[in-house]
């Protein structure tokens, strides 16, 4: 009879062994948090966005900045640009485009050319931005509803598509499970994700990544769900950082 009973505990505490190692080993963890830097080692990160980050919608001089751009200023000393124009692309080699506005052609033939020489870029590129405005439509400092997308992203093998249905959406980015609204969805020939919110391609000797969503970054309003968008965004720029050739 304790033979029996020595026997079933045994089997149970090898049960509960297995399944610790199972849960272990199969249930997908988040990746640790991107930790700050000292502020005499960061290097330049570009920025360039039509969304309000830097200053709110009002430009008051008590605004400080927005949740995302805090985590980017522990990391990077960020410059903001208005344009990809050969002068301001070569204010450093790495490159955040948040939802930006249609740049002219002569930009963009400039963008590619950056690129290749060995600029990396992540292009938040959102086909249908939800991030709530009080500026009227057709307001030119209201961030487009949609990414204005003149050939580039085809150039360089991506299609962007919007979503099927409106609403909020978990999603990956950089390790991370993420917080998106309303995100659209990557093809090409790049290396897309399974869930097609991020393309990487390698532009000779530049690399581009592209997210098909934008609204993730407004963390303040998100709540909850959104604790790690911005580990997620930090991820990818650290991945391109990494390849940066300046």
């Amino acid at each position: 009879m304790k033979s029996a009973f020595g026997r079933a505990l045994l089997l149970g505490g090898l049960a509960v062994s297995l399944l610790a190692i199972a849960i272990w080993v199969f249930v997908p963890r988040s990746p640790r948090p991107i930790p700050p830097r000292p502020a005499g080692e960061r290097p330049t990160l570009l920025l360039l966005t039509s969304l309000p980050l830097v200053f709110g919608e009002d430009f008051s001089i008590q605004d400080h900045g927005s949740p995302a751009l805090e985590a980017l200023r522990k990391r990077y000393k960020v410059v903001s640009i208005s344009v990809t124009d050969p002068d301001e692309l070569k204010k450093g080699g790495l490159l955040l485009m948040a939802q930006p506005i249609a740049q002219p052609a002569e930009d963009l033939v400039a963008l590619d050319r950056w690129v290749e020489a060995g600029g990396r870029v992540l292009i938040l590129a959102d086909p249908m931005l939800e991030w709530p405005s009080k500026r009227p439509l057709g307001d030119p400092l209201r961030p487009p509803a949609m990414f204005m997308d003149t050939g580039l992203l085809g150039h360089w093998g991506v299609r962007l598509d919007a979503p099927d249905r409106r609403g909020e959406e978990q999603r990956t980015l950089g390790g991370f499970r993420v917080l998106t609204v309303s995100p659209g969805r990557l093809s090409g020939t790049c290396r897309v994700a399974p869930d097609g919110l991020t393309a990487h391609c390698r532009v000779r000797k530049g690399e581009v990544t592209i997210v098909a969503d934008a609204d993730l970054l407004n963390v303040g309003e998100l709540g909850s769900g959104a604790a790690y968008n911005l580990d997620g965004l930090l991820s990818e720029l650290a991945s391109l950082e990494a390849l940066v050739i300046r």
